[in-house]
């Protein structure tokens, strides 16, 4: 039987089938696959991050038994640092400062608490997730699946802490007696907004830190500088009303401003300064898939 070779070229990514032609009857006795990197902006393909659900499973998960394997205090840390930055800000900010008479009814600790809740969610995804490629280099030059994955379990596995942290919040609204009104209705809104913000962030930060490794030693500053500029331990309503949209540049100042509003009630939040977040966010994470997209060609050849 004569033999016959079928040659198809396959971009890497597609999920496309192969179909083989053949000479003869029967099946070809070998087929011969060409695979080739995608070029030029390519959208983000949901179907194969699908077919890969259980591999993004897998890394959030061993994430977050890594995080508490072998810890004393465990999971308790997820309440711990939040808490002592409360106690912090409680002194330095609320007493010695005087911003606790700008908080309104609401008491100053729980004030700061509520903005840390999504703040430490963010900063721990945000920082896990720019550093996740280079963290992952031995499984990203093995084999190929979707590298979109790597810096998405982080944002994930940070869910934990923030839950554990939430709980926690709870707790002291009920032991300051501040009972939720029907804006809590819209607090998913705002923790898709928080997650959407630190994947966003993440993905464009991951890809740079693959190719430019000092990016990494940039990022604990960039969270430091961040966590002053955003309203966590003082309300944004200190900022003239006519500079709220470009406060509002800080996608953070929308999930703050968006958290406080929906637990605690009180005034209006400065409306101008979230919807320029929600559309920041909405910007960086469109713009960073697509950018991720068209590196990660070169991530096992420079990681």
């Amino acid at each position: 039987m004569a033999e016959s070779i079928a040659t198809t070229t396959k971009t890497a990514g597609d999920t496309a089938s192969i179909q083989v032609a053949t000479d003869g009857p029967g099946p070809p006795e070998r087929v011969r696959v060409r695979i080739r990197p995608s070029t030029g902006w390519r959208a983000v393909n949901l179907a194969e991050l699908w077919h890969f659900r259980e591999l993004f499973w897998f890394l959030a998960l061993r994430d977050i038994q890594v995080r508490y394997k072998q810890t004393v205090l465990g999971v308790a840390w997820a309440i711990l640092q939040p808490f002592l930055a409360m106690l912090l800000f409680t002194i330095f900010f609320g007493r010695l400062a005087g911003l606790d008479q700008r908080t309104g009814d609401t008491p100053y600790p729980l004030f700061a608490f509520c903005a840390l809740v999504p703040w430490q969610f963010f900063s721990y995804a945000l920082t896990q997730s720019s550093n996740s490629l280079v963290s992952e280099q031995r499984l990203l030059t093995k084999v190929y699946f979707p590298r979109l994955i790597i810096p998405m379990a982080p944002v994930l596995s940070g869910m934990v802490d923030f839950g554990v942290s939430f709980l926690l919040l709870v707790g002291m609204m009920v032991y300051y007696g501040v009972s939720p009104q029907v804006t809590v209705l819209l607090l998913p809104a705002f923790v898709l907004m928080a997650v959407a913000a630190a994947m966003a962030i993440g993905l464009w930060l991951s890809a740079l830190n693959a190719i430019y490794r000092d990016v990494r030693y940039t990022i604990p500053f960039l969270t430091q500088f961040w966590l002053f500029a955003t309203p966590v331990a003082y309300p944004a309503s200190i900022v003239p009303e006519r500079w709220q949209w470009l406060y509002g540049l800080n996608p953070m100042v929308g999930v703050i401003e968006g958290f406080r509003w929906t637990l605690l009630g009180g005034g209006q939040p400065a409306w101008a300064a979230v919807a320029v977040s929600f559309a920041v966010v909405g910007v960086l994470l469109v713009g960073g898939l697509f950018y991720f997209r068209r590196m990660e060609k070169i991530f096992a050849d420079v990681v």
